[in-house]
């Protein structure tokens, strides 16, 4: 039976591919696509299918081939998979217009994150360690990569605090001074200091971190800490002292958390920035001022706080061992929640590490160990979900045993949704009281708001010199010039590509391809008697199916090809510029070809879910565009393994794809970039890649490109 043209498994229902217009369907199939290796048979490939035939010589790409075949059938197969593309559309608009966090539509790609999840998770599991010791060995250097993936590595200078109280409001139990530091010169951070009345010798302290609990009016942010204050409150009226801080972004001086949620700052990113660096830097020099007060006991220093206080609560206690005792709430869950179950589209930028090496967020919380540490959370909470919290709790309790710590952990699970609800204040209360206070009495007095957040307000005016509002653009040093570039792909590989699957040493690439005929015509302008085109099926990775097109003159063996051009486009439409086309002959062939997420690659969904799914990437150690490179690299290794005496030539037809062209010739021998020059002027228009301009200057890359 003939057999049809299989519509490509990319190719998302509302678009058409040139390649299938039914009137202009090609006749038969390309003749071959050789592998190289010549210890395996030479290939031929029917339309939609692949059946390994021994050949003594490359079968000629002629238009005799081109002409043996019919496939029978094929305008009303096509007909039946477009109606079936139309009418699946149509039924599922319904359930497409209501918030969903999942991947239904993307199967494939949801497929890969399962897969790229499941990897890490097992090289993660924090059951890995056996002795206290195998964990004590590499500690410290966890620490340390977790500074790094904060983007405080190397430290920035701890510069004079110029620490400032500009009002003091008072409580019948208790005092409030409102007072603001420089974490460093111009990044302000703004805070209330609650203390009782009386205060007799130094007394236990917590630093409270704040949620996003916006109190704004008029124009006139108050700080997210007016939100949170009777937690300073109850703190205050029981013995402590607790200094109650801003965030970056719901603080008097408002900056920005949702660079690539919202903002589209993807150079996020390539600067290795993420808001969180700026939260826990901010923490560790609350620290230090609380240090400084004659109140507070250093020895007896204590976090908390709730959802992205939680989040800042693990920062600060995973990194700064000044804290004694911790109860991050709501602030932590699995990567697999936030990936594959898809709660990262509940979160800002905040809320994450730029994920370098690779962890699950267990590691984070394991570096507490062994100090006193409750994990608290509601077992509703839609984006930090009980399974996750409960997974992570499994795990670092390992660590805690190793220890012989067991009793300084506990796991706390109350009833409710993603609430500051008092069932989770009072744990968190019994919890300081229990090991700062030895006190395992009833919790007597609740959590009250006593002021009206204008009474709370550190600034009158807010200052001219804060750096708050473009901390994003300095806080993390770039690269600086450095001599030659003989190193530059391993640095690159350590820093911005580790999750590229060769980095497993056990991984092998699949040479196998599935070629089907496509028709040339839209894609040259002019006649085109004399070219010839087909598509190659390969797979980049596991769960990534990609294709590329290829043209070449009429009669032209692989065998004899000796220049390769790929063209990198996002765009659907294939068509080749006119110089490409030119240069078309038996010794010169073209590819076009579509990286992931790109042209008839693209991944379903409107723009909201096209960004959730690039911070996705984010998450599993990587980035889209990273990725794509990947899959340009693949491309190149299989032109050359079919053609194995040619050059390749990569170019792209934008200026993104020109880019991702450029950097993957750094990784292949024997290839060439003929795009633009001077891509790299400027950082900020640099691809989304992890940690990209944080190890190489714009002149080194430039350097690099072998043109």
């Amino acid at each position: 039976m003939p057999k049809t043209i299989p519509v490509p498994r990319f190719c998302p229902r509302s678009r058409t591919r040139q390649s299938l217009a039914v009137e202009d369907a090609p006749k038969a199939v390309p003749a071959v696509w050789l592998d190289a290796t010549k210890s395996v048979s030479r290939q031929t490939f029917a339309a939609g299918n692949s059946t390994t035939k021994p050949a003594a010589s490359a079968l000629p790409l002629t238009r005799a081939a081109v002409a043996r075949q019919t496939p029978g059938g094929l305008r009303l197969r096509i007909f039946v998979v477009l109606v079936a593309g139309i009418v699946g559309g149509l039924l599922g608009g319904a359930a497409a217009s209501a918030q969903d966090r999942s991947l239904k539509n993307n199967p494939e790609l949801s497929q890969y994150f399962e897969a790229e999840v499941s990897q890490l998770e097992q090289q993660n599991d924090l059951t890995r360690f056996k002795t206290l010791e195998d964990w004590q060995k590499v500690q410290p250097q966890l620490r340390e990569q977790l500074y790094d993936m904060l983007g405080l590595s190397p430290r920035p200078e701890k510069t004079p605090l110029e620490p400032e109280i500009t009002g003091t409001t008072e409580h019948p139990e208790f005092l409030v001074e409102r007072v603001h530091f420089q974490s460093m010169p111009g990044l302000y951070v703004t805070g209330n200091f609650y203390r009782p009345r009386n205060v007799e010798g130094p007394l236990p302290t917590i630093l409270y971190v704040c949620g996003h609990g916006q109190v704004k009016k008029d124009g006139i942010s108050f700080g997210n800490k007016t939100h949170y204050q009777h937690h300073g409150g109850w703190f205050a009226r029981n013995g402590y002292c607790c200094l109650t801080i801003d965030t970056l972004q719901l603080g008097e001086i408002e900056g920005i958390h949702h660079g690539t949620h919202r903002e589209n700052r993807w150079w996020w990113n390539s600067r290795g920035y993420t808001p969180a660096g700026v939260e826990a830097w901010n923490c560790i020099r609350a620290l230090d001022y609380l240090e400084t007060r004659p109140e507070v006991d250093a020895k007896r220093l204590g976090v908390t706080g709730r959802s992205g206080g939680g989040a800042y609560s693990w920062w600060i206690a995973a990194l700064d061992e000044r804290i004694q005792c911790a109860v991050p709430v709501a602030g932590i869950t699995s990567l697999r929640d936030h990936v594959v179950n898809g709660c990262v589209e509940g979160h800002c930028d905040c809320m994450f590490m730029v994920n370098t090496f690779r962890w699950d967020y267990a590691t984070v919380a394991a570096l507490v160990a062994p100090r006193t540490l409750l994990i608290s959370n509601t077992d509703k909470d839609s984006i930090f979900p009980l399974e996750g919290v409960v997974d992570i709790h499994r795990q670092v309790r390992h660590i805690y045993d190793l220890h012989g710590a067991g009793k300084n952990l506990g796991l706390q699970i109350t009833e409710g949704p993603h609430e500051d609800t008092q069932e989770l204040h009072i744990h968190a209360f019994r919890w300081f009281n229990r090991f700062f206070r030895n006190d395992k009495s009833m919790i007597e007095k609740t959590a009250v708001k006593f002021f009206d957040p204008a009474q709370l307000k550190v600034f009158a005016t807010l200052p001219t010199d804060e750096v708050n509002t473009r901390i994003d653009e300095i806080f993390v040093p770039q690269a600086e010039s450095s001599a030659g570039t003989g190193n530059l792909p391993q640095r690159l590989r350590e820093r911005c590509f580790r999750a590229w699957p060769d980095a497993d040493s056990g991984w092998s690439a699949d040479s196998n391809v599935r070629t089907e005929p496509i028709d040339i015509g839209p894609l040259v302008e002019g006649n085109s008697d004399d070219l010839r085109g087909f598509r190659v099926h390969l797979e980049s990775q596991p769960h990534v199916a990609l294709s590329f097109d290829v043209v070449h003159q009429d009669g032209a063996s692989l065998e004899g090809i000796r220049s390769v051009e790929l063209l990198v486009t996002d765009f659907e439409d294939h068509s080749l510029p006119a110089a490409l086309r030119s240069r078309i002959s038996a010794e010169t062939l073209v590819i076009i070809f579509n990286p992931r997420g790109t042209g008839i690659h693209g991944w379903s969904g409107d723009e909201k879910k096209q960004i959730q799914i690039q911070r996705r990437f984010q998450l599993t150690g990587t980035t889209a565009d990273a990725m794509r490179i990947w899959d340009i690299r693949r491309v190149v290794q299989t032109a050359r393994r079919h053609c194995p005496e040619a050059t390749v030539q990569v170019s792209g037809a934008t200026y993104s794809m020109n880019q991702l062209g450029a950097i993957a010739t750094l990784f292949e021998s024997g290839v060439r970039f003929t795009g633009d020059e001077q891509l790299f002027a400027d950082p900020m228009k640099w691809p989304s890649i992890l940690n990209l301009s944080r190890t190489v200057t714009p002149a080194e890359l430039e350097a690099a490109i072998v043109r």
